[in-house]
């Protein structure tokens, strides 16, 4: 125990691990209305899109973090928008949006001289994690897995059938463009953090291998912080003790735990096919 325990003497593995078990359930949590929703590369896309709101941010001398929100925001509640109100599928406005979005980004970056590494906002640093941004990464999430945690009837009811939701008394634009704000906010507690390869994978991983294993919602939403939570634990050790950067490392993990899930899917399905066709073979 005490070799595992080991890594955690260092105050730096100590904020990475903590980083992680804050950011996990919030990201875990939407992770499971994007699969439903069928939005999985909507956080990947967000992801990218952010850079043109470092860039302004920096050159207004604002926080960071809030030009990412905005340009995050503004990239969710315009694919929204534009998927709702044109017969361009949600994976073609998305890659339009994004790349637009992502090039102008790249042309304002290098059109400033900065001393300052902007790219860090975007890939991260999970060894180098301060006070700063436990406590920013710490609200933000915190509120995102509060407002999901209290409005998931709704969301639920919203992803499933829009109309029927609608006809109950829900307002559905607010619940469409809430859950898109949310994105936003999310994926911006995280970049500064863990980095757009982890956050993808938080924002995708999670609740496709509480999908796989579980048939009812509100036990999806605990196998996908779990699932989370482990994936997060174990490979922040392992990048210890393997010498590797730790969010690549828990990428792997979740992808690992995927194919595990998927097979175990599999499996069950035989399974109870074969039970079925010999019981009507009686």
């Amino acid at each position: 125990m005490d070799t595992l325990l080991l890594p955690f003497q260092f105050p730096f593995m100590q904020n990475a691990l903590l980083i992680t078990l804050l950011i996990a359930p919030a990201a875990a949590m939407l992770s499971c209305f994007l699969v439903l929703k069928g939005w999985s590369l909507m956080g990947d896309a967000t992801s990218h899109a952010v850079l043109p709101g470092v860039v302004l941010a920096y050159v207004a001398g604002i926080p960071l973090i809030i030009g990412a929100f905005l340009a995050g925001l503004i990239c969710a509640l315009l694919t929204g928008f534009i998927n709702d109100h044109s017969r361009v599928k949600q994976d073609t406005v998305m890659g339009v949006v994004f790349s637009g979005m992502f090039g102008f980004g790249v042309v304002l970056y290098t059109q400033i001289e900065s001393a300052v590494h902007l790219d860090h906002i975007l890939f991260g640093n999970m060894l180098g994690v301060g006070a700063g941004d436990l406590w920013t990464a710490g609200l933000i999430a915190g509120t995102v897995a509060l407002v999901l945690a209290l409005k998931w009837r709704d969301l639920l009811a919203q992803a499933f059938d829009p109309i029927q939701a609608r006809m109950s008394g829900l307002n559905t634009g607010l619940l469409h463009y809430g859950l898109l704000a949310i994105l936003s906010a999310t994926i911006v507690a995280m970049l500064s953090s863990v980095g757009i390869i982890l956050a993808v994978a938080f924002l995708i991983a999670p609740g496709a291998i509480a999908f796989l294993l579980t048939r009812r919602f509100p036990v999806m939403l605990v196998v996908a912080i779990a699932c989370a939570w482990v994936a997060g634990g174990v490979g922040i050790i392992a990048s210890f003790w393997l010498d590797s950067a730790p969010a690549p490392t828990i990428v792997l993990l979740l992808t690992g735990m995927f194919i595990a899930a998927l097979v175990v899917r599999s499996a069950r399905i035989k399974r109870l096919t074969r039970r079925a066709t010999g019981t009507g073979t009686r």
